[in-house]
């Protein structure tokens, strides 16, 4: 029997469920705002000064020997110098670091940006700089000029701001040693990377099929806001629909837009004689537990991190740029990303209660839209460039000795291999540079401990093209040995 809209039981589902979105959509903002870790650093600079200058000294103590022992006008000049020379440090700061990043993102991928907002170095830095001029300037107040003050002034106070100049001048030589480690292409790389797989591992299992269609009885469910699907969250959809005894169904993928007032999702009965869902009761419960946001988010957007390493391989593969050897290591990164994927479900996330009752589904990527994704964007744009089409072989073979005897992934592995081989023989012009892709395509069982099989159509083909055999264990990197054809 349903518990009705307003049960206490879903009412209180709903308000937890409110409280965790906006939690998460709070700590979300926090970690890509600039501003919001130094705001909490200029406060707790303000109660630690207060706190400290209220500490008494006493004279033969251990605190009375860190204590500063000048004059209240020396202290006043002291926290005076501390707060100009920050100010005056904080902009040349700001300055290298937006030119560098302003480079980075011309010669990479504009999107790259997002890693400076989020990059808790820079956040840290900043904070200790905004601490150590609110700390001084605040200081000021508490040394006075009056004739009963010029000597009764918090000397450990200005202790601290000492202790704060000097944190800060070794942010500066260390953010420097940051700032051009940040930049460099194989630390971008890898941040992309490890954030990407960061995302896979969060994410849950799902069913390797496209999500169901919705019946022709569905309600439709309209979106509230422009913007991109950047997260969702179906657990907490969940008890709604199973209060009503419904499927919700999303019909955009995260990552995907979404225009106001079209659809962002359906809601169906389980027979078309029940009684349709109220729409606004759902449309609310979307709104709040469906995040759409002005920008893709890389939390649960996974494709979003692979379109970043394509970005980079795509602008180094511009004429404008020239650079192959960077768009390979963006491959090589890709590489790793598509062997976490190969050995996950993926597609549709379905949910379902205890008493399977109510369902939510959300559509997904499966293994097929990513292998087909990487190699459709970077086959235009290779240019024949032997390299890359090397780096791009390079993973069906690594795919292959992880995914193991799957028979699916195997025959989406002969797909990829066969459109690439097809792509290397149009583009190459040299029948040698043709020749050493086929050993990437192609392995015996032999060559993999695992025991897994290379894709029999792409060993066929090469065995058609006369292709030159090699065993990984003889050769690097498949390079055919002198004399030596089958």
């Amino acid at each position: 029997m349903s518990r009705g809209p307003d049960s206490p039981q879903l009412q209180a589902a709903t308000r937890r469920a409110r409280r965790a979105v906006r939690r998460e959509a709070m700590r979300e903002y926090a970690s890509g705002a600039l501003w919001v870790l130094p705001a909490v650093a200029a406060v707790i600079a303000l109660l630690a000064g207060y706190a400290i200058s209220r500490i008494e000294v006493q004279p033969g103590t251990l605190l009375s020997r860190l204590a500063f022992h000048g004059t209240a006008d020396d202290a006043r000049t002291l926290l005076t110098a501390v707060s100009s020379t920050v100010v005056t440090v904080i902009a040349p700061v700001l300055g290298l670091a937006v030119v560098a990043l302003q480079l980075s993102s011309t010669q990479f991928s504009p999107r790259l940006l997002r890693n400076f907002l989020r990059d808790r170095t820079t956040q840290v830095v900043l904070s200790v700089f905004i601490a150590t001029f609110v700390y001084s300037t605040a200081g000021l107040f508490t040394v006075g000029f009056e004739a009963e003050t010029r000597e009764t002034y918090p000397r450990l106070a200005v202790s601290g701001s000492l202790v704060l100049l000097f944190a800060s001048i070794s942010m500066v030589v260390y953010f420097a040693d940051h700032l051009v480690h940040s930049i460099q292409i194989d630390a971008i790389n890898r941040l992309i990377e490890r954030r990407t797989r960061q995302a896979i591992r969060r994410r849950p299992h799902r069913i390797e099929e496209p999500a169901p269609r919705a019946p022709s009885w569905a309600v439709r469910l309209t979106a509230r806001r422009s913007g991109y699907l950047q997260m969702v969250h179906p657990e907490l959809l969940l008890p709604l629909a199973a209060d009503a005894g419904v499927t919700i169904c999303l019909w955009p993928r995260i990552g995907q837009h979404v225009v106001a007032g079209t659809t962002v999702g359906w809601v169906w009965a389980s027979t078309a004689d029940d009684p349709r869902p109220p729409p606004r009761r759902f449309k609310d419960a979307i709104d709040t537990n469906v995040r759409i946001g002005f920008e893709r988010a890389l939390a649960q957007d996974i494709a979003f991190g692979i379109r970043l390493q394509i970005d980079i391989a795509l602008k180094a593969l511009s004429p404008a740029v020239n650079d192959p050897y960077t768009a390979v290591q963006a491959i090589d990164h890709l590489t790793t990303v598509c062997c976490d994927l190969v050995v996950r479900p993926l597609g549709a996330e379905i949910l379902t209660d205890s008493c399977g009752r109510g369902r939510v589904i959300v559509p997904g990527n499966t293994f097929a839209d990513y292998l087909s994704f990487i190699p459709s964007r970077l086959a235009r744009y290779e240019g024949g460039d032997i390299s890359v089409v090397m780096a791009l072989l390079r993973p069906v073979r690594s795919r292959i000795e992880v995914v193991g005897a799957n028979a699916d992934r195997m025959a989406i592995l002969d797909r990829a291999a066969t459109e690439l081989l097809d792509d290397a023989e149009q583009k190459l012009p040299r029948p040698a540079d043709r020749s050493l892709t086929m050993p990437q395509s192609r392995g015996t069982k032999q060559d993999y401990p695992g025991g897994c099989q290379a894709s029999p159509l792409a060993v066929s083909r090469c065995r058609a093209r006369g292709s030159v055999r090699v065993s990984s264990r003889r050769t690097v990197a498949g390079s055919p040995r002198p004399g030596e054809r089958r």
